[in-house]
């Protein structure tokens, strides 16, 4: 099953359910016609756009990179095209025209769907790739010759890497279907409900989280996805109540934020049951937990292993604070999981190690990302011997329990974002007066 198969089937059970809210404030920054889009609203609108994209001869073989912020219509240009068997290229509004450029010409992507307000910005580096750029409202080009893309392929998703220029994770229909059984199997305080479900997120659509860890999960639920541009703390709890919204999407950053707000009579006025995310502060959980009313669920994820090896600390009892991610043995796909030192021993209990993943079964990648493109080496390197090697050092106490620890990857993790050392060390280094250049994190108390 494809996300448009499973939006069709959505539609066709409860075609007047909400699949996406705009708060007021939202739609009127963005113009939209409405707050509400229905799943048979949504499921119109993919209809309409995917006989467009056939019309022009869009099918398996193509890729269409996608500049759409974070608004309905990335997903419903995403949902189109995969009904098609086309897959998507997510593109970062910050990108600079040399990472616009690397994605590009790496992906072969087909076409650049753009805003209205981004055409300018991305029109001379698409010409110098030789790739046509359409408005999101326009109708598309006639298609180009197809390029060599996998079976079921639904996305290409490019992250930093510790080696060079930003990787391109091939994923597919079964990783993304993996996401929604993972949220749907969910039980205690994160279960979801069946089509009562609205999940708050300010998290980019250009990124797993929000494209598949939330929407795929409301998805599989009939739930809704409240849609924000990005995070406001001033506005935070009034977009809560305003969309109705009963659970959210975070980044360590954003408690820190809304804690240091000054408190007010309202500050347990709301509906949100819990919040999902991870790198809260230790300090700052229980603080957060007892003013606000609401549980905050530390978990883990990457891009790469997707909702096949998916932690969560939901289970009781819970140790807030402690940097827990949850045990690997909760509901959902099943997965196993070593924690290896040095040495590539299994540690022992309570010392901490590399964590490696695979799932369940005779399929060790099944659900997981299906490679990086065009880079078998570095596939290779990140799976040995059947494991999926994580690069995060965690350990795990007697009763099951696991810990995040710190990153064995030349990573810097700003904000929730990953940012590869070397990424800004080539730059620097491209200036004629740098010899050398060596880039290190510095600890920050709100940013991480």
């Amino acid at each position: 099953m494809t996300p448009h198969d499973l939006l069709a089937q959505q539609a066709q059970a409860g075609g007047d359910r909400p699949l996406f809210i705009l708060p007021q404030k939202v739609r009127d920054l963005w113009g939209a016609d409405r707050n509400i889009w229905s799943y048979a609203d949504v499921f119109a609108a993919v209809s309409a756009l995917a006989a467009s994209y056939a019309g022009a001869g869009y099918g398996v073989g193509h890729r269409v990179a996608l500049l759409l912020e974070n608004r309905p219509a990335h997903f419903l240009h995403w949902l189109a095209l995969n009904s098609l068997g086309v897959s998507v290229v997510p593109v970062i509004p910050d990108y600079t025209p040399a990472e616009l450029s690397h994605l590009l010409t790496h992906s072969e992507a087909a076409l650049l769907v753009v805003l209205p307000g981004r055409s300018a910005q991305v029109a001379t580096t698409a010409s110098q790739c030789g790739v046509a750029v359409v408005l999101d409202t326009d109708l598309p080009p006639p298609a180009p010759e197809r390029c060599d893309v996998q079976p079921g392929e639904c996305a290409l998703i490019y992250t930093s890497g510790t080696t060079g220029t930003p990787k391109g994770c091939i994923l597919s229909n079964t990783y993304f279907r993996q996401w929604g059984d993972w949220y749907k199997a969910q039980r205690g305080a994160i279960s979801l409900r069946d089509g009562v479900e609205r999940l708050l997120t300010p998290l980019p659509a250009f990124h797993v989280n929000a494209m598949a860890h939330s929407f795929m999960g409301m998805l599989s639920v009939g739930g809704a996805q409240v849609i924000v541009d990005r995070f406001h703390p001033s506005t935070w709890w009034d977009m809560a109540r305003e969309t109705g919204a009963t659970c959210f999407h975070y980044l360590g950053v954003m408690p820190a934020i809304l804690l240091a707000i000054a408190p007010k009579d309202t500050d347990r006025d709301h509906g949100l049951r819990f919040g999902l995310g991870g790198g809260v502060h230790p300090d700052h959980h229980a603080a957060f937990e007892a003013r606000f009313g609401v549980p905050l669920l530390e978990g883990w994820a990457m891009t790469e292993t997707g909702g096949a090896c998916l932690f969560c600390a939901a289970e009781d009892p819970r140790h807030v604070g402690g940097r827990c991610i949850g045990t690997p043995s909760r509901p959902g796909p099943e997965m196993d999981m070593r924690i290896v030192d040095d040495a590539g021993a299994d540690a022992v209990t309570g010392t901490p190690g590399e964590m490696w993943l695979r799932a369940a079964g005779d399929d060790p990648a099944r659900g997981l990302f299906s490679g990086y493109l065009k880079n078998p080496q570095a596939t290779a390197e990140v799976w040995q011997d059947g494991w999926f090697h994580t690069g995060d050092i965690v350990r795990q106490d007697a009763a099951g329990s696991v810990y995040f620890v710190d990153r064995k990857k030349n990573i810097i993790r700003r904000s929730g974002e990953n940012i590869a050392a070397i990424e800004v060390e080539s730059a620097i280094a491209s200036h004629p007066d740098v010899a050398q250049v060596a880039v290190v994190a510095v600890p920050d108390p709100l940013r991480d």
